[in-house]
């Protein structure tokens, strides 16, 4: 038996793969963003619809507020009401956006007079109208029902052009562009099936300049999802203090004597999810317009004064142009292969600009901080500049998902068909490589519908991020671990995934049990 570190995502996440970033999980990654997690994003998943009748769609799902404990309340975990999230396409193959889908999202209370619910509280005659302290009064079983308090909506708009200076136009469903999205899962008591009530916020959408394949409709869903991503952070970013006794080659596997801890099991996230039609996502790019790119980003207002007499709507005072905190294509290409003092930079740069943080991507630090760590056992790639990496980062392969830009963004083809949830293998596209980088798609684990073709729920993005980080794509010559199938030991399992829109699992109750 060979021992493997452990060395998980959350280390991993700029390591590049056979046609774009092999990356994980996003959390905290720059010092700012700390401060706002409601504008964290943790994930950015992309890839066409493998539910059954859905396969002319391209679902994108970016993930926020990371690491949410679904017993979180009195308040839960409602997104920022003065932030803006994007979605973003590029087709043309110049770096710059070309489709957005923008989420403005609006927190209100019931009751006429805005104060939310009130309860009668004194003696006899005399009582007095007391709001209550709690988002809910009693059950809810669906959108307006009248024991919940509080109200989350959000509009949707699609920008064609550059996201501030574009044609913007509302996206709709039954003529309303008013959308709600549903409370978080609570616990038992609030929701008799959750599931059901979380189903009734999946709005069919018409958006304005796309046309839907005959009989089907565009779909949105924004709300409380369960992570979906196995990692083990504490002992990964305890200078990645774990390993491993593994002699599996980790396929296909769901968990079996190869299954690591996953400390982020049980955890949620808030996942805003939409389906596009295909033939909207196309554009000029590269594989005759059926490749393109795509990354998510959260913007704040640029001044924000707090207010002395802050109230349920107000408080803070918000003005000033959009101002972009938070961005994800790649997952954790800025905690594990920026520099420190350039995080919040990459945070708010655009891909266009990529070009500034080369060298991070030419001269990685990540391969060499592993064989500090694990001398006689990993050993980086001594080969300068990483053009394997580059190839991979900036610009996608040739004849696989190059779409023309230099620029840090998950790309994906459309001419490959959506591999079934039960036939998905976790490598996804990167197990249609040998080591070296030689393209064989008649590989055991080869799924090219898969990462790094776009992203899906179950790819183990980390297992391939281990192996190209330490030089998968290289002759072995130069890459001591390049035919090392390493892994991290954490696998998802498949069981609890939907083979349906918005596909994440529904969330933990923050109350399992029903009481009186």
């Amino acid at each position: 038996m060979s021992l493997r570190p452990t060395i998980t995502a959350a280390l991993l996440g700029g390591v590049l793969s056979a046609g774009s970033p092999a990356l994980g999980s996003s959390h905290r990654e720059a010092p700012f963003i700390t401060e706002n997690p409601k504008v964290d994003a943790t994930d950015f998943y992309m890839f066409r619809s493998y539910e059954p009748g859905r396969a002319d769609y391209v679902t994108f799902i970016a993930n926020y507020e990371p690491l949410q404990a679904t017993y979180g309340g009195p308040n839960y975990f409602a997104l920022d009401p003065d932030a803006l999230y994007e979605i973003h396409i590029e087709n043309t193959g110049d770096a710059v956006e070309d489709l957005t889908f923008q989420f403005d999202f609006n927190l209100t209370l019931a009751g006429a007079n805005g104060r939310g619910l009130e309860l009668p509280v004194g003696p006899g005659g005399a009582t007095k109208p007391i709001a209550i302290p709690l988002i809910i009064a009693g059950a809810v079983a669906g959108p307006d029902d009248a024991n919940q308090q509080q109200k989350e909506t959000y509009s949707v708009s699609v920008v064609r052009g550059p996201r501030r200076t574009g044609t913007q136009a509302a996206v709709t469903h039954d003529g309303s562009a008013t959308f709600q999205k549903p409370l978080d899962n609570i616990g038992k008591k609030t929701f008799a099936d959750y599931n059901a009530y979380a189903n009734k916020f999946i709005y069919d959408i018409d958006i304005p300049g796309c046309t839907p394949p005959t009989g089907t409709k565009a779909r949105v869903f924004v709300g409380q999802r369960r992570e979906a991503f196995a990692v083990n952070l504490g002992e990964i970013f305890d200078l990645v203090n774990a390993g491993i006794d593994d002699t599996g080659d980790n396929f296909n596997a769901i968990g079996a004597l190869d299954q690591g801890k996953n400390t982020l099991d049980g955890a949620a996230v808030t996942s805003i999810a939409i389906e596009v039609p295909i033939s909207c996502v196309k554009g000029t790019a590269g594989l005759g317009g059926n490749a393109f790119g795509a990354w998510t980003t959260a913007s704040l207002r640029q001044g924000r004064v707090l207010n002395p007499t802050a109230t349920f709507t107000s408080p803070t005072r918000e003005g000033g142009p959009w101002v972009q905190v938070s961005r994800l294509g790649m997952p954790l290409v800025n905690e594990v292969v920026i520099g420190l003092p350039d995080k919040d930079r990459f945070n708010g740069s655009e891909p266009k600009d990529d070009m500034q943080f080369a060298d991070y991507v030419l001269y990685p630090t990540l391969p060499e901080l592993l064989e500090l760590l694990f001398p006689g056992i990993l050993t980086a790639p001594n080969v300068f500049p990483r053009t394997d990496l580059v190839t991979a980062f900036l610009t996608g392969v040739a004849s696989v998902n190059a779409t023309g830009s230099t620029a840090e963004m998950l790309r994906m083809t459309v001419n490959f068909d959506p591999t079934p949830l039960a036939d998905q293998f976790v490598l996804g596209a990167a197990g249609c490589f040998d080591p070296g980088g030689v393209l064989d798609p008649t590989n055991e684990a080869c799924d090219p519908s898969g990462f790094p073709n776009g992203r899906r729920p179950f790819d183990d993005v980390t297992d391939v991020a281990l192996r190209v980080a330490m030089g998968y794509l290289l002759p072995v010559a130069d890459a001591p671990n390049a035919q090392t199938p390493l892994t991290d030991g954490a696998v998802l399992d498949r069981s609890i995934l939907p083979n349906a829109f918005p596909y994440l699992p529904v969330p933990l109750p923050g109350s399992p049990f029903v009481g009186n």
